[in-house]
């Protein structure tokens, strides 16, 4: 496979690293061997998730011709990617808001929960999930409205809370999430394949978990809530505290004879970019898939481990490539009077913070951007950061700590040209970020 020069064409190489990772985490290279014989009954599809279309597709192509098949799955608006010539659709798509949720995912949510209905054990179930299904697949408690969802959804957002956290919120407050979708499709049984977007790829965690059993509890759903000052309706509170919004745990019935199986994983990802690395003769090295926190503290810490081996070659002897993963978190700050509201996601947010305390390093490149290709609610995957790039920035009059200060990666890489703009990938296995140290 050929490969863009890492010395001459540091941009270039990094995104063929970052397409390595991605095209790793297509659904069609990796659902084969998870997919369970037809059944003797009929077979449902039906599931939520950014890489829900190319999931379905995967499925519909893979399925054999003669074995009936049906369903529904929604994915985030503008993720259906083409259909291949030739192949028929028996699986419908739909699209829905991420990441707050509509009036379309409640629709979605609710015509997937009505064909659960009335199945027998001789149905199949195969439930397709990856990241952004929590948003997508939404139908809130009774006593909540969809306003009063978004709403918490977009304090959940800003607050800084970790992705463990928002689903453990979202998991109590929905009809669906937490295993609620897996008790609904008995007595059939259910195979769920899964993408993996969370640090430890644990599955009652990724879209919140709708057929797996939940672990976590009302009170722990209150005391996040609490912690993060997030306000709910008080017959919610009401609810929580008495433990009628409680979820189906480990051991409950209604997931015997189910099966999960994770057809993409965020370290497969980073393992194919480590060897596209390898490839053109450049060290690789993996620090975590599951790296949290905030992103521009995160960004920081790599940038110390890049001038380390920059300038005194420790850890790692140079030319290299560093390579981490996992989901970051950005905590919105208050707005300073006159500012013009701060436009981007946790990859330009690192990027800031790298930039930043890397000071214009000579030597040191670096990408970091969703492996959805969005980086948050903007059009772009995230950005690239060079040793020019802070002194191009105060050429243009932007200096990058004012940027950080108020969220704006957007506006501050766009104008130099550093937003990496990929469109969707139709896969998510989360950040992806890589530093090449020549």
């Amino acid at each position: 496979m050929t490969h863009p020069d890492p010395a001459h064409q540091p941009r270039a190489f990094l995104e063929h690293l970052y397409q390595a990772a991605v095209q790793r985490a297509l659904p069609l290279h990796n659902t084969a061997a998870s997919l369970p014989p037809p059944p003797k009954g009929k077979t449902v599809v039906i599931g939520a998730g950014k890489a829900g279309g190319s999931m379905a597709q995967a499925v519909e192509a893979l399925w054999p011709a003669d074995a009936p098949l049906e369903g529904l799955v929604v994915t985030r608006y503008h993720h259906i990617p083409p259909r291949p010539a030739g192949l028929p659709q028996r699986i419908e798509i739909v699209e829905a808001a991420h990441p707050v949720p509509d009036a379309a995912g409640l629709a979605a949510a609710q015509r997937i929960l009505q064909m659960t209905q009335g199945l027998s054990k001789d149905d199949l179930v195969l439930c397709l999930i990856s990241g952004g299904g929590s948003a997508l697949l939404t139908l809130p408690a009774d006593g909540l409205s969809l306003e009063d969802k978004q709403g918490i959804n977009k304090a959940l957002l800003n607050s800084g809370a970790n992705i463990g956290e928002m689903n453990c919120v979202r998991k109590h407050l929905s009809r669906i999430k937490g295993g609620r979708l897996a008790a609904a499709c008995a007595p059939a049984t259910v195979v769920t394949l899964t993408i993996s977007d969370v640090p430890g790829d644990d599955p009652s965690v990724i879209a919140s978990g709708p057929t797996v059993p939940d672990v976590t509890s009302c009170a722990d759903a209150l005391a996040i809530l609490k912690r993060y000052n997030i306000d709910i309706p008080a017959a919610l509170t009401e609810q929580l505290e008495s433990g009628a919004l409680e979820t189906p745990k480990p051991g409950d019935k209604a997931f015997d004879g189910h099966a999960v199986h994770l057809i993409a994983t965020p370290q497969q990802s980073l393992e194919a970019a480590a060897a596209a690395a390898r490839a053109a003769g450049i060290s690789a090295y993996i620090l975590s898939d599951e790296m949290e926190g905030e992103s521009r503290e995160v960004g920081k810490v790599h940038a110390a481990l890049a001038r380390a081996v920059a300038l005194r070659g420790q850890p790692f002897s140079k030319p290299c490539v560093i390579l981490s993963g996992g989901e970051t978190t950005v905590t919105v700050r208050p707005r300073q009077p006159g500012d013009a509201k701060g436009r981007g996601g946790r990859a330009g947010e690192f990027c800031l913070g790298l930039a930043l305390a890397l000071q214009g390093q000579p030597g040191v490149y670096a990408l970091a951007a969703d492996t959805d290709g969005i980086d948050g609610m903007e059009d772009n995957a995230g950005a690239f950061v060079a040793p020019d790039t802070l002194k191009r920035a105060a050429a243009q009059g932007m200096k990058v700590d004012r940027f950080l200060d108020r969220n704006d990666a957007y506006g501050y890489f766009e104008p130099l040209g550093d937003l990496v703009v990929t469109g969707p990938t139709h896969t998510n296995v989360n950040d992806f970020r890589a530093l090449l140290i020549l």
